[in-house]
């Protein structure tokens, strides 16, 4: 009898646990391209691998910087951070954390194939102090320093030796390696399972050095790129969370007694590249010459755009149309700036003549599908505007798993990319969208390479002023001088637009980033 009472108490404890036991599966439109935090400098890529892996600091429920493998922090001269380590911590194989690993973190973040070389561009060396002490040497003061490194995130040393992961998969080549459908990071959640362009399971990582704020047990991730079925996905339980809401779905989501939309303004600026260096362009009907030099041209494209036609039709009034490559909310932003060139076919058509090409041209444009919101309905509506000016536009819409690679080749002469500060800084896309390419990451992101040595000038002071009047003064003269030479086309900044259901509980970031340790389901 007592082995029976006992067997009881056993089953109704493991029936009490199993009712605990929360899995939480969520839905994109787009798969994470690699488990490689450096393989791509890309919100949905940094997102879902900072769950498991970490920084030296990171991001609260504000968006505010917080300690996460190192405790503290400060300058202890002009261009020198002293960091230390939190201490005790593992990587996921058991593998201790040391200032050995910071230090190969960042030869492999600015090695060749890294995608985010332009957050430790400002970085001369790592001193290693003692096994959890470091000093950050900049090559010149660097004062937003623990801002910019959130997504810098530290990798395992000796993993990587072991796997011959040194180097970063590389999306530009197609190269991938061992960090390419594995993980080895210290954060809360670990890599159970990957099937690429299927789905990715995450489970907890039971010796993490912090503090559960979540319920999970377990983590599905699944790309389901048509808008209907991730809709319906939702609405009949098969998924407990979705991202972006198709914009025509909203109403009847929020009439929904089962579930929940999460709207609110994100930090990311939607925007047109052209290519600027070629001196004829890849996929264009105009020979000899590129007309994107012309900066008659470039303003000629952009007054032929209907922004206000674009939000309304096409975002559903889910956008705020834009003059800037920053959003409001970001350190250095101008009100005062932000005015765009007007909406104006006849003056485009007049541009474009007294450029020599009355008739207009032909050009190719490309653009992804299934990576912002309404992301190719936006180029086809772009195409048909730029159509009544004669620009003959021929648009090649396709996946990010091969967009990306193509344009960060710069196998490219117009296409669409959308831009979130990491470090909510204006420096952040002056460094890496408008600044000349070059040396540490600078322009790295300046696919279409426009160039203007006073922005280049400038980025660098601002880089180290500390005056915040004068830094703003530098940052307004910068962002006017792109403005006027039409270095990019900015269109707008696009809503977050999350669906879930009722008792699921989360943290939505202006970042459009979703920490997993933020999560419960009730």
């Amino acid at each position: 009898m007592r082995f029976l009472r006992y067997c009881v108490i056993v089953l109704a404890a493991l029936a009490a646990c199993t009712a605990h036991a929360k899995t939480f599966k969520f839905a994109d439109q787009g798969d994470v391209v690699s488990m490689d935090p450096y393989f791509f400098n890309e919100s949905l890529l940094l997102n879902f691998t900072g769950n498991m892996y970490e920084a030296l600091t990171g991001r609260g429920r504000k968006l505010e910087v917080i300690p996460e493998l190192a405790t503290d922090w400060k300058q202890t001269a002009p261009t020198v951070w002293r960091f230390n380590l939190r201490k005790n911590v593992k990587f996921h194989d058991g593998t201790p954390f040391s200032a050995d690993d910071v230090i190969f973190s960042l030869e492999r973040a600015r090695g060749e194939g890294s995608d985010i070389k332009s957050y430790v561009g400002s970085f001369k060396e790592i001193r290693k102090i003692d096994s959890h002490t470091i000093d950050i040497v900049t090559t010149a003061p660097f004062p937003i320093l623990p801002e910019v490194i959130t997504q810098w995130r530290m990798m395992s040393k000796a993993w990587c030796e072991k796997n011959n992961a040194l180097k970063p998969s590389d999306v530009r080549k197609g190269i991938e390696n061992h960090a390419s459908g594995n993980a080895n990071g210290t954060g809360p959640f670990m890599l159970k399972s990957r099937q690429a362009g299927v789905r990715t399971v995450l489970a907890p990582n039971p010796n993490w050095w912090g503090k559960p704020e979540h319920n999970l047990t377990e983590v599905i991730f699944t790309p389901i790129g048509n808008d209907a079925t991730r809709v319906a996905a939702l609405i009949s339980g098969e998924i407990d969370m979705m991202q972006p809401v198709p914009l025509q779905d909203v109403a009847r989501m929020q009439a929904s007694p089962n579930l929940k939309v999460l709207q609110g303004p994100e930090l990311r600026t939607i925007f047109l590249g052209m290519d600027q260096k070629r001196d004829e362009l890849q996929f264009s009907s105009v020979k000899g010459r590129n007309p994107f030099k012309d900066v008659r041209v470039r303003k000629a494209f952009y007054q032929a755009i209907d922004i206000e036609a674009i939000k309304t039709r096409i975002m559903r009034g889910a956008a705020t149309p834009t003059a800037l490559m920053v959003a409001p909310g970001i350190n250095g932003f101008s009100a005062e700036q932000n005015k765009r060139f007007p909406y104006d076919p006849e003056a485009s058509k007049k541009l474009l003549a007294e450029a020599g090409y009355p008739a207009g041209f032909e050009i190719g444009f490309m653009c992804p599908n299934d990576r912002y919101v309404n992301d190719s309905e936006i180029c086809q509506a772009i195409s048909a505007m730029l159509a009544r000016v004669g620009i003959k536009v021929n648009l090649a819409a396709e996946s990010k798993a091969t967009y990306f690679a193509k344009i960060l080749r710069r196998d490219t002469s117009f296409y669409l990319l959308g831009w979130t500060p990491a470090t909510y800084d204006s420096h952040n896309p002056l460094f890496a969208l408008t600044a000349t390419p070059g040396e540490g990451g600078q322009g790295q992101f300046n696919l279409g390479a426009y160039s203007n040595k006073r922005i280049d000038e400038l980025t660098a002071a601002i880089a180290s002023e500390t005056d915040p009047k004068k830094r703003q003064a530098m940052i307004s003269e910068a962002f006017g001088i792109h403005h006027d030479e039409v270095g990019h086309l900015p269109l707008h900044q696009q809503a977050l637009t999350w669906g879930m259901k009722r008792n699921v509980d989360l943290v939505q970031l202006a970042d459009n980033f979703n920490y997993l340790r933020w999560v419960t389901v009730k």
